[in-house]
């Protein structure tokens, strides 16, 4: 990488233990409570290119031992280039050669089989993704309405998400098919401009009638 290239790299977190530390419990928080709106806090130069709070929450997460799938539009963007320099992490070209993978908005999410599903023995090998989307939104307004059941979940929440209505059908579906694997399957977090929710993988969907 050129000095000019470096130069044009934003800056990470100004306090690097604080800012992860910060990021990382809004990511416990967002497990936790899955289908709750977290606000992920943080001072990073984040890319141009993708959700600020998606290049926070991957910054807090990955190390120089992690894997990770960039969707299209990222893989060749300064959000690439970010994260090399502040994690260190690997890039890798297959969902399935991941531990984390980052979706933009607007790019196809690949089917979740395709990524690491852990196993019965080692269910935390499994892949954790990061996918983008417009906003946590009125169904009103174009968004798809979710039910959302299982742990840390007091009866149901509901859950409208800016996705197109064949993308919110299909990642449904594909969740639905995932817990028949149980413990297997990944970790989701939908990542808007400013806010995470967390889908871990014993929350059930369901649209919404």
């Amino acid at each position: 990488m050129t000095p000019s290239e470096l130069a044009a790299i934003g800056a990470g977190f100004s306090d690097p233990a604080l800012g992860s530390q910060a990021v990382f419990r809004a990511a416990l928080q967002a497990l936790s409570h899955p289908g709750r709106p977290v606000d992920v806090p943080h001072d990073a130069e984040v890319p141009a290119r993708g959700h600020a709070a998606a290049a926070a929450l991957l910054l807090a997460l990955l190390d120089p031992d992690c894997r990770l799938w960039l969707s299209p539009s990222l893989a060749g963007s300064d959000a690439a280039a970010w994260l090399r320099f502040h994690c260190g992490c690997v890039l890798v070209d297959e969902p399935a050669q991941a531990q984390f993978a980052w979706v933009a908005a607007g790019d196809e999410m690949p089917a979740l089989d395709g990524f690491a599903q852990g196993s019965d023995t080692y269910p935390d090998q499994s892949a954790t993704c990061v996918l983008e989307v417009p906003a946590f939104a009125d169904a009103a307004a174009g968004g798809a309405a979710w039910q959302l059941h299982g742990p840390g979940i007091r009866g149901q929440v509901r859950l409208t998400v800016g996705l197109a209505p064949q993308a919110a059908h299909a990642l449904v579906a594909q969740r639905a098919a995932e817990h028949a694997a149980f413990p297997c399957g990944i970790d989701l977090f939908l990542a808007t401009e400013r806010q995470i929710v967390g889908l871990p993988r014993t929350t059930r969907i369901r649209m919404e009638n």
